[in-house]
């Protein structure tokens, strides 16, 4: 089944570039947005734990505070939990230092946000999580310094991420990037000043580039179509308004990027089912995972700024032939009834119900918005994968244009590969069964059923480790960081009343 779909990707070590939507390059390009401040993410991380009972906490040899202050120092900042020019923590005594350690440790297992702080799109929370009796026993056990270093995600995707964070952090300590001036569009042939001011920009994030000349010469045509991938761009070598707008966004901000990023992961359980399906909902690229490693990626179309996807792990439990359109309530409302009836049963919309109870129902065919395949899942935000009429978004390098759902370019083969253990639905049954046009529900079997994750992924590193960024369509990365200061500002009042 694998030769159906676009793309193959390595063994374990990549997987997470490859949910990240960077398997082909080009297929996960959209226009990145005009260039805007990235708030950095604050120090302190999630609320200090407090318990409805005194807690003794663990007491220290000197050797173990000698091992672990140093380790909070560098962690914290190596983590992605301090900023460059923060004060470096000092421990007063044991007490502090414990409870810094359990700070820490909190932070960067789970994340820095309360319950409280999650925004209603963002459905993938972390498990609760204590780490008291764990350090206990790890000082118990005089095993402190391992125990914190296990506390990280364990995913290659956050490892180049945290290495990515060095990277980027070093170029803002040396200048960062020069602004490149508006102006016609660059492409060879050109050269001066502009010209020169694009190669210096260029050699900053890719070594490969000459920094000095003022010719666009061929090698740097292909020094910008690296650029144009890294940043998810119509790769055309041509440097337009898009390709000016990435390159002009801050290395500061970037680093604020990689570290929302990076806290996202935190979120993520310490084990992910071996097979599942994840989509890069910022990149719009769906991968197909099996025994761990990726196999397969594909296109994706998802929500529009104002009907953003959401964030969700869920289970695909079966896939639907010929599906019907239900159409919601408010899409009907803006964007159908205006229509009028007579035009709406033209295009093959069923009116169910009459008056204020009246709903539209647009029946399974060509015409039908959800195509031949509907993938289900249980979920809070009544949304799925499904296929469309519609491919031509499909070749656009911005694919954000859905209401929330998960558009396919490839459902046909996707649904293959799900009921390929299946003797009743063999690819000649399923093509049958589409033909004859009648909606059926084809449930899979318990061990073929597969977890879905719908990530929003706007920093990642490719195979070879070169960071890659998007853009921030829903405004995410910005929000997260403002949760952040302010939980920040909470937790360091809770401190300072200790």
């Amino acid at each position: 089944m694998n030769n159906v779909f676009s793309g193959r990707f390595a063994r374990r070590a990549i997987w997470t570039a490859a949910v990240a939507g960077i398997a082909a390059p080009v297929v996960a390009q959209q226009v990145a947005p005009a260039p805007q401040s990235t708030p950095t993410l604050q120090v302190v991380p999630v609320p200090p734990f407090v318990p409805n009972a005194p807690v003794v906490l663990p007491t220290l040899t000197p050797a173990q505070a000698a091992e672990l202050a140093p380790i909070l120092n560098e962690a914290g900042f190596a983590q992605g939990l301090r900023r460059v020019g923060d004060p470096v923590p000092s421990f007063k005594d044991n007490d502090t230092l414990v409870r810094a350690a359990l700070d820490y440790a909190r932070a960067v297992h789970s994340g820095r946000l309360a319950e409280a702080d999650f925004d209603p799109n963002w459905g993938l929370k972390p498990a609760a999580y204590d780490p008291l009796p764990a350090f206990a026993e790890a000082v118990k056990q005089n095993r402190v310094g391992a125990w914190l270093r296990d506390l990280p995600p364990p995913w290659a995707g956050y490892d180049t991420l945290q290495k990515g964070l060095a990277t980027y952090r070093q170029i803002v300590a040396k200048g960062g990037w020069q602004t490149l001036p508006a102006g016609a569009d660059l492409a060879i042939g050109a050269s001066g000043a502009r010209v020169a001011a694009l190669r210096k920009r260029l050699a900053v994030e890719d070594t490969q580039v000459a920094a000095t000349g003022d010719k666009f010469d061929a090698d740097l045509k292909e020094a910008v179509i690296r650029a144009q991938r890294r940043y998810g761009l119509n790769p055309t070598g041509v440097v337009s308004s898009g390709t000016l707008g990435a390159l002009n966004v801050p290395a500061q901000d970037r680093v604020g990027q990689i570290m929302a990023n990076m806290e996202r992961w935190r979120w993520l359980p310490s084990e992910l089912p071996a097979k599942r399906i994840q989509v890069n909902i910022a990149a719009a690229v769906l991968t197909v995972f099996e025994g761990d490693a990726p196999i397969a990626s594909m296109k994706a179309v998802t929500g529009r700024p104002g009907n953003e996807t959401p964030m969700l792990q869920s289970k695909i439990h079966s896939i639907v032939l010929n599906p019907p359109w239900n159409v919601p309530t408010g899409i009907a409302q803006k964007e159908l009834w205006p229509k009028g009836e007579a035009a709406l049963k033209a295009q093959g919309y069923k009116i169910i119900g009459t008056g204020a109870n009246r709903r539209l129902q647009q029946q399974p065919g060509p015409r039908s918005a959800l195509g031949r395949y509907k993938f289900d899942f249980p979920n809070n935000y009544a949304v799925y994968l499904h296929d469309t009429p519609s491919q031509s978004t499909f070749a656009s390098f911005s694919r954000l244009a859905s209401h929330g759902c998960v558009r396919l370019e490839k459902p046909g083969p996707l649904a293959q590969l799900l009921l390929r253990n299946d003797p009743n639905w063999q690819p000649e049954q399923i093509n049958a069964a589409l033909s004859k046009g009648d909606t059926l529900r084809v449930s899979l079997q318990p061990q073929d059923q597969v977890s879905v994750y719908l990530l929003y992924w706007t920093a990642f590193a490719n195979a070879n480790g070169t960071m890659n960024f998007r853009g921030d369509p829903y405004g995410w990365d910005k929000d997260l960081a403002a949760k952040i200061e302010k939980r920040s500002a909470i937790t360091a009042a809770a401190v300072s009343a200790r």
